[in-house]
C-alpha cells in the first residue's frame, strides 16, 4: 500500500518537470525569433543612419555649390554691367567724336578748295588790292577753323590726326615778325640815335 502511494506522489511530483521540460524549447525559439528581430532592426537604423548621413553630406555639398554659384553669379553680374556701362559711353563719345571729326572734315575740304582755286598770278592789276583782302580773309577764316578743331581735339583719341601741336596763326606770325622788325631796326639805328643825341646835347651846352 505504501509502495502504491509512493510511486503515485513521484508521479505526480515529476508531472510538473515534464511539463517544464516541455515549455522550455519554444521559449527559447521565441527569445531567438525576438533576438533576430531586433538585431534587424539595429541593422536597419544603421543603414538609415548612413543613408541619412550620405544624405546630409550630400545637401551640405549641395547647398556649398549652390552658394558658390550664386557668389560668382553676383560678381559676373556686376562685371558685365559696369563692362556694358563703360562701353555704352565709350561708343557714344566714339560716335560723338566721328560726327564732329566727319564735320571737320567737311569744313576742312571746303576751305582747302577756296584755297586751292585762290591764283595770284591771275589777279587782275587794276583789282590787286581787292583780290587780296579777300584771299587773305580766306586764309584767315581757314586758319582760325583749323586752330579752333586743334583746340577742340587737344587731349582726345583723336588729337594725333592733326599732327601734334599745331602752327602759330598767321596773325601771331605777323605779330612776331614785326617786333622782330621793330628790335632789328632800333638795334641798327641805335648808334645813329646815340650819336645825334650826344650831338644835340653838345650843341645846347655851348
Amino acid at each position: 500500500m505504501a509502495t502504491t502511494l509512493e510511486r503515485k506522489q513521484q508521479i505526480s511530483i515529476n508531472d510538473p518537470q515534464l511539463e517544464i521540460s516541455e515549455e522550455a524549447p519554444a521559449f527559447t525559439e521565441d527569445f531567438e525569433s525576438k533576438l533576430a528581430d531586433a538585431q534587424t532592426q539595429l541593422e536597419m537604423l544603421h543603414s538609415q543612419r548612413k543613408n541619412l548621413e550620405r544624405q546630409k553630406l550630400a545637401l551640405e555639398d549641395l547647398n556649398h555649390r549652390k552658394q558658390e554659384f550664386m557668389n560668382g553669379q553676383l560678381d559676373l553680374t556686376e562685371k558685365l554691367s559696369s563692362a556694358i556701362t563703360t562701353i555704352e559711353r565709350e561708343l557714344f563719345e566714339a560716335k560723338q567724336e566721328m560726327e564732329d571729326l566727319e564735320q571737320t572734315k567737311s569744313a576742312f575740304t571746303t576751305h582747302l578748295r577756296k584755297i586751292e582755286t585762290l591764283n595770284p598770278e591771275a589777279w587782275p592789276k587794276d583789282n590787286l588790292n581787292t583780290e587780296l583782302q579777300s584771299a587773305l580773309l580766306t586764309l584767315d577764316k581757314a586758319e582760325d577753323e583749323y586752330e579752333q578743331a586743334v583746340s577742340y581735339f587737344t587731349g582726345s583719341k583723336r588729337s594725333g590726326v592733326f599732327g601734334g601741336s599745331s602752327s602759330p596763326s598767321r596773325g601771331a606770325r605777323v605779330g612776331s615778325d614785326f617786333q622782330s622788325t621793330l628790335l632789328n631796326g632800333l638795334a641798327f639805328n641805335l648808334p645813329v640815335i646815340l650819336l645825334g643825341s650826344l650831338a644835340l646835347i653838345v650843341y645846347f651846352l655851348k
